[in-house]
């Protein structure tokens, strides 16, 4: 064994020293800039392995087959993203058709109202309406008594006065109107208010006769002696005119004049003017 293994080592010597022999020998016939280069090492030896050297490894520390052989990682391709159909629903016709009138209809109630709007507006801008005005001139008393069956009988002239302050609008008094005279929440009596026309900024003055009999007159007359002792007695004149508006040649809808006078009188003599010691008349208008 000590023989081989010397053998060995002195060949390998040998071997050695026939390769060094021959570098110095190309070395000594070697240019200047060839014996710079062979004495350089990174020239004789350029590490390309280190610039080319991946910074991460190729594939995962997980097994494969591929991986073993020394083939590089290559990862399955991406799915392509599978494209959703789109579905429409289709609304019946029947439900369209509502709709597309439901929207017809609105819209034009909408413009309704605003050509009403716009026409009610060029009214008040031209003729300025103004709602008539009424006073209480007098008031007398031809009857009022306690009948045997112990209902109250009363009847009452009244004189009103009726003024229209438009300049240019007139007004017709129709059919059906009336005027009443109330004492603590219970019609005395009433009368038809007389059809007629009043025009532009006229002043009519009217007579109406009122008459009526109601039950449990004993109760009301007692009420009514007692105010009188007092020397102011309420009462509550009620008129309700239907009339119809005239602008120029058109002749307007009818509508109704609410008003209502409180008046205090201080007898209830009959056959003799009562004195009205004061009243105050609110009205308005109704369609």
């Amino acid at each position: 064994m000590n023989i081989t293994s010397e053998f060995g080592t002195s060949n390998l010597n040998l071997h050695v020293q026939h390769k060094f022999a021959s570098i110095n020998f190309h070395y000594q016939d070697a240019s200047p800039k060839t014996r710079i280069a062979m004495t350089d090492p990174q020239r004789i030896h350029p590490d390309t392995y280190s610039r080319f050297k991946p910074t991460a490894p190729l594939m995962g520390p997980g097994p494969s087959s591929a991986s073993q052989k020394g083939y590089p990682f290559q990862h399955p391709p991406a799915p392509l993203p599978r494209a959703v159909p789109l579905i429409f629903s289709s609304q019946p016709r029947s439900t369209t058709w509502c709709c597309r009138c439901f929207c017809w209809t609105i819209s034009l109630i909408i413009i309704l109202l605003i050509l009403i709007g716009v026409a009610i507006g060029a009214i008040f801008l031209v003729f300025n309406p103004k709602l008539p005005q009424y006073s209480v001139d007098s008031l007398r008393i031809t009857d009022l008594r306690l009948n045997l069956d112990l209902t109250l009988y009363a009847r009452f002239d009244v004189k009103i006065t009726a003024n229209n302050p438009n300049e240019k609008i007139g007004i017709y008094y129709e059919k059906g109107g009336s005027v009443s005279v109330w004492f603590q929440g219970t019609s005395l009596c009433d009368g038809p208010l007389p059809k007629f026309y009043q025009g532009h900024r006229n002043v009519t003055r009217l007579g109406v006769t009122l008459t009526g009999q109601r039950e449990s007159g004993s109760t009301i007359m007692s009420a009514l002696q007692l105010q009188q002792q007092a020397g102011n007695i309420p009462l509550d004149l009620h008129v309700h005119a239907p009339v119809r508006i005239e602008l120029g040649t058109w002749k307007l809808r009818k509508i109704w004049i609410l008003g209502e006078c409180s008046l205090v009188v201080d007898s209830l003599s009959t056959n003799s003017m009562i004195s009205i010691n004061a009243s105050d008349c609110k009205f308005r208008s109704k369609l």
